[in-house]
């Protein structure tokens, strides 16, 4: 099934965990058609922007997933369908997970943008969450020590 010309509802509900789990990870119809709200206004313009294939690591998170999800916490947007993590390591494109947070930050409406985890410059993935009644435009760092607000000047870190 397709939520959006360049994604699946295949893509946004993979995991590892919740197979392992022998954990259900299938949407709501809500939380379905939150889904379609966030690719329209959020991966479709990254996916045509780059015109590359976008890798999500994280999509949709059952409360059940959620709970044995390491660090997930316990209001993610994952869990409504409002958020999605990018991940563009290991792809065979140019496009990094800095680019893609730089054009979010620059172009797109969003509640959530988190620059993942960031080592020597580089951003570990990128969790953006999208809430058409909740456009806060808040920009995160996550570090091992909390998440710290981006102020624009972290050049040396992103």
């Amino acid at each position: 099934m397709k939520i959006s010309k360049h994604l699946s509802l295949a893509e946004v509900i993979r995991s590892e965990n919740a197979k392992r789990a022998g954990i259900s990870n299938m949407p709501t119809d809500e939380h379905l058609e939150n889904f379609k709200i966030l690719a329209k206004e959020v991966f479709e313009p990254i996916r045509e922007h780059f015109n590359v294939p976008i890798h999500v690591s994280s999509g949709y998170r059952s409360k059940a997933l959620n709970k044995i999800t390491k660090k997930a916490s316990l209001t993610s947007d994952h869990c409504y369908g409002k958020a999605i993590d990018l991940d563009m390591d290991g792809s065979t494109s140019s496009v990094t997970n800095n680019d893609i947070f730089h054009y979010i930050k620059d172009n797109l409406k969003f509640k959530q943008l988190i620059a993942e985890y960031p080592v020597n410059g580089k951003l570990g993935w990128v969790h953006v969450s999208y809430d058409e009644n909740n456009i806060k435009n808040q920009i995160l760092i996550a570090t091992k020590s909390g998440y710290l607000p981006y102020k624009g000047n972290e050049k040396s870190v992103l």
